[in-house]
């Protein structure tokens, strides 16, 4: 049976939001997009104020991506990674990558950020498997339109289950990690045996917390 070592990405893995850095990056290439800002901070007070899904408000705040055609969002990921997503990393993340990957733990990205530019952090050597909310794509052509839920909570774990399922992996959970910063990932926290908090800023009384930087 296999051990994994799960890692949730934003403010676990790296030290911001990774939807955010993409955006500021896609906004430095086109100024234009900071028009409809307000918009976006309009849906998300009426997300705040429970009126819209999250799914919706996601897929508003992504509406920048519409139209992109795939080969050109290759390149525009592989440049965002080089710029921006590896420069945000947590080197104490990488290092427990690496000790874990050592001691044969397959180590497995899940998160709720975009899987289409998620996919750029293959670049560490270390990880396995990245999972994350997929959007589609269709005819060579990028949509802000997600395909199935969000990756978060709940379907972290059945999207885990479906990847393991795929695969033909049998996994040893009770000696198996799960590292997160929020207890929304608590259906991941449960299944392993060992559960980390990361920079939790409370007092936490079943799972450890571990300060990265």
């Amino acid at each position: 049976m296999e051990r994994l070592a799960i890692f949730d990405v934003d403010y676990t893995l790296t030290k911001r939001e990774t939807l955010m850095e993409f955006y500021k990056f896609m906004l430095k290439k086109n100024p234009k997009l900071s028009f409809s800002f307000p918009k976006i901070l309009l849906s998300a007070f009426f997300y705040a104020f429970k009126i819209v899904p999250l799914k919706k408000v996601k897929e508003y705040f992504i509406y920048f991506i519409d139209g992109i055609k795939e080969e050109e969002m290759k390149d525009l990921v592989k440049e965002f990674y080089e710029k921006r997503l590896s420069r945000i990393l947590y080197k104490d993340a990488i290092e427990t990558m690496r000790k874990l990957k050592a001691k044969g733990c397959k180590i497995y990205l899940i998160s709720a950020s975009p899987e289409f530019y998620l996919k750029e952090l293959y670049n560490i050597k270390e990880v396995d498997k990245v999972i994350g909310t997929r959007y589609l794509c269709e005819n060579g052509v990028h949509k802000s339109t997600m395909e199935g839920e969000n990756c978060k909570g709940e379907e972290k774990v059945k999207r885990l289950m479906e990847e393991l399922k795929k695969e033909k992996i049998e996994v040893d959970f009770k000696n198996s990690y799960m590292f997160s910063d929020s207890l929304s990932d608590l259906p991941l926290f449960n299944l392993v045996g060992n559960p980390y908090l990361i920079n939790y800023r409370k007092k936490h009384d079943k799972i450890k917390i571990l300060k990265w930087k």
